[in-house]
C-alpha cells in the first residue's frame, strides 16, 4: 500500500497544539465562543494526559469554564466530534486501497453514589432501590476507520445512549422473541445507522469494508450495506437459511471441501506463543432472511468462510471462526485476506480500552449523562491521537518526523538524545518518546504500546512547557 498523500496530522511550526487546530477546524458550534472554549479544553486535557478537569485546568476560573462547557445545553457530542470526523474524511481521501470500518459497542459504568442518578426511579430514590441498582451508565457505538496496515484514521460515526436498566438486559430475551421486533425498536439499529452515516461521511462506499463481531450478525445490516453499495465482513452467531430455504449455512459448509490450511501464531492464557493450523473452507451461496423478516427483506448472494483449528489446543480456546461477507472469495489467499481483516477488529476494542484506562472517563463525576457524553466525545479525539501515534510507528516507521511532531518537540528530543544517536525517521523519534514513558527498548521487546507512548508524550509536554517558560525569561 502506498503512503498517504495528505499529511495525517499537520505539525509544522512550534505550536504544540497544531494537531488540535486541525481536529477542531471543522467543528460546528452554535456560538463561536463555544468553539474557542472547546479548543482550550481539548488542549488542557491533552497536556494533562486526560487527568481530572481541576488538574488539567490548574485554576478555578478555567475549571469552572470547562464545567460550564460540558454542561452547556447548546453543546452536543455531534458538535464536539464534527471537526474530528471531517479530519477523518480527509485522511480517508488521502489513503489508498481498502479501508476497514470497525464497529463495536462499549459501555461506561458509573456508581450512582459517585455521579448521582442518571435514571431516577418513578417514586424517588430509596436505599433499597440503590442497593438493587448500584450501577448506571452510558453505551457508545463507534465506527473507527483504519487502513489495512492497522493505522487508525479516526472515527467516522458515533452514537451514545442510556438505558432504563443498564445491566441484565439479556433477561428480556426470555420474555420476547428479538427476531420479531422491528429493527427500529431495538438497540441494534445503531449498527445500521452507523453504517449508513459512515457511508455518507466518507463517500466511496466501494472502498470500505465494514467489520463487526457476532453482535453485527444482523440481516438488516447486510441489506443496508447492499442498498448503499458498500461491503461488510462479520462473524456469524447463528446458522442462516441458505439456498432455497430448506437448508442452512452450517449444513452446506459441513459438506464443503477444505480449500487449504493457514498457520498463525497465537498466545495462550499464560502468554506462551504456539502455532495454530487452521482449516479453511469457503463457498458462495444464496442466504435468505429469517422467516419473520422474509416479507420485508429479500435473499442475498454472500460468501461464507469457515476457519477451524485442527486438534484441541491446551490452555486456550479452540479457534473457530465463521465469517459472512458480500465480497467474493476465489482462492485460499483471498480467504486468508478476509481472516486478516477480521483479526484487525480487536483494534477498536483497544481504542475503547484507551478511553477507559488511559482517559479514565469512568472516573469522572460530572453527575449527568449529557455532561458525561460530552466529556467522552472530547476524550475520543484525544484517545485517537494516542492510538494513531502508537500505530504509525508500526505501519509507517520511515515517515518524515514532522508528520506527527512539531519543530520544538523534535528539537527537545534531539537535546535529550545521547551524542551517538542521530534519529532521522519518525520511528526513531517515537522510540525516544516511548523511552521517556518507561519503554526499555531491548532487543526482543515488541514495539511500544499506548501506555508508554501516553506517558512519554505527557513528559515531553511538560519539558516543552518548561522550555518555553525558560526561553521567555531569558528574553
Amino acid at each position: 500500500m502506498r503512503a498517504l498523500q495528505l499529511p495525517l496530522v499537520r505539525a509544522d511550526g512550534d505550536d504544540r497544539a497544531s494537531w488540535i487546530s486541525d481536529e477542531v477546524l471543522g467543528c460546528q458550534f452554535r456560538d463561536r465562543r463555544l468553539g474557542r472554549r472547546f479548543k482550550i479544553v481539548l488542549k488542557q486535557l491533552s497536556e494533562a494526559s486526560c487527568e481530572s478537569i481541576p488538574l488539567a485546568c490548574q485554576d478555578w476560573a478555567n475549571a469552572k469554564a470547562a464545567y460550564r462547557f460540558f454542561a452547556n445545553d447548546r453543546v452536543t457530542e455531534s458538535d464536539i466530534l464534527s471537526g474530528h470526523i471531517r479530519s477523518t474524511r480527509e485522511r480517508f481521501t488521502g489513503a489508498a486501497g481498502t479501508i476497514l470500518i470497525l464497529h463495536d459497542t462499549t459501555e461506561f459504568s458509573y456508581h450512582r453514589e459517585n455521579v448521582g442518578l442518571l435514571h431516577k426511579p418513578k417514586h424517588g430514590p430509596s436505599d433499597r432501590w440503590r442497593a438493587r441498582n448500584p450501577l448506571c451508565g452510558i453505551s457508545m457505538h463507534s465506527s473507527l476507520a483504519i487502513t489495512e496496515a492497522g493505522l487508525p484514521l479516526g472515527l467516522a460515526a458515533v452514537k451514545f445512549w442510556t438505558r432504563k436498566e443498564f445491566k441484565g438486559t439479556n433477561e428480556l430475551k426470555r420474555v420476547i422473541n428479538p427476531t420479531r421486533v422491528p429493527i427500529g425498536e431495538k438497540e441494534s439499529v445503531r449498527w445500521v445507522d452507523n453504517l449508513v452515516d459512515t457511508t455518507a461521511v466518507l463517500g466511496e462506499p466501494t472502498r470500505c469494508v465494514h467489520i463487526g463481531d457476532r453482535q453485527a450478525d444482523i440481516y438488516e445490516l447486510f441489506c443496508a450495506a447492499n442498498d448503499v453499495g458498500t461491503h461488510f465482513l462479520v462473524r456469524t452467531s447463528a446458522s442462516r437459511l441458505a439456498k432455497d430455504g430448506s437448508t442452512k449455512t452450517d449444513a452446506v459448509m459441513e459438506e464443503a471441501d477444505v480449500k487449504g490450511v493457514h498457520r498463525i501464531e497465537v498466545r495462550d492464557r499464560d502468554g506462551q506463543v504456539s502455532e495454530a493450523v487452521l482449516e479453511i473452507k469457503y463457498q458462495r451461496m444464496m442466504v435468505r432472511a429469517p422467516i419473520a423478516k422474509a416479507k420485508d427483506y429479500g435473499p442475498l448472494t454472500l460468501t461464507v468462510i469457515h476457519a477451524k483449528e485442527k486438534g484441541t489446543p491446551k490452555n486456550r480456546e479452540r479457534i473457530d471462526w465463521k465469517l459472512l461477507t458480500d465480497l467474493p472469495v476465489r482462492s485460499r489467499l483471498g480467504a486468508i485476506e478476509k481472516l486478516k481483516w477480521y483479526a484487525l477488529r480487536w483494534k477498536i476494542e483497544l481504542f475503547h480500552k484507551i478511553l477507559k484506562s488511559g482517559c479514565k472517563v469512568e472516573e469522572s463525576r460530572l453527575r449527568t449523562a449529557p455532561r458525561l457524553v460530552n466529556l467522552i466525545a472530547t476524550c475520543c479525539v484525544l484517545g485517537w491521537r494516542i492510538f494513531w501515534m502508537t500505530m504509525i510507528n508500526r505501519s509507517n516507521p520511515s515517515a518524515t518526523p514532522t508528520v506527527a511532531l512539531t519543530q520544538l518537540e523534535l528539537k527537545l528530543l534531539d537535546r535529550l538524545a545521547k551524542p551517538a544517536d542521530s534519529p532521522s525517521t519518525l520511528s526513531d523519534y517515537l522510540g525516544r518518546i516511548a523511552r521517556l514513558g518507561g519503554y526499555l527498548d531491548r532487543a526482543n521487546d515488541p514495539p511500544p504500546g499506548n501506555i508508554v507512548m501516553w506517558r512519554g508524550l505527557a513528559r515531553l509536554t511538560d519539558i516543552a512547557i518548561g522550555y518555553s517558560i525558560q526561553a521567555e525569561k531569558c528574553g
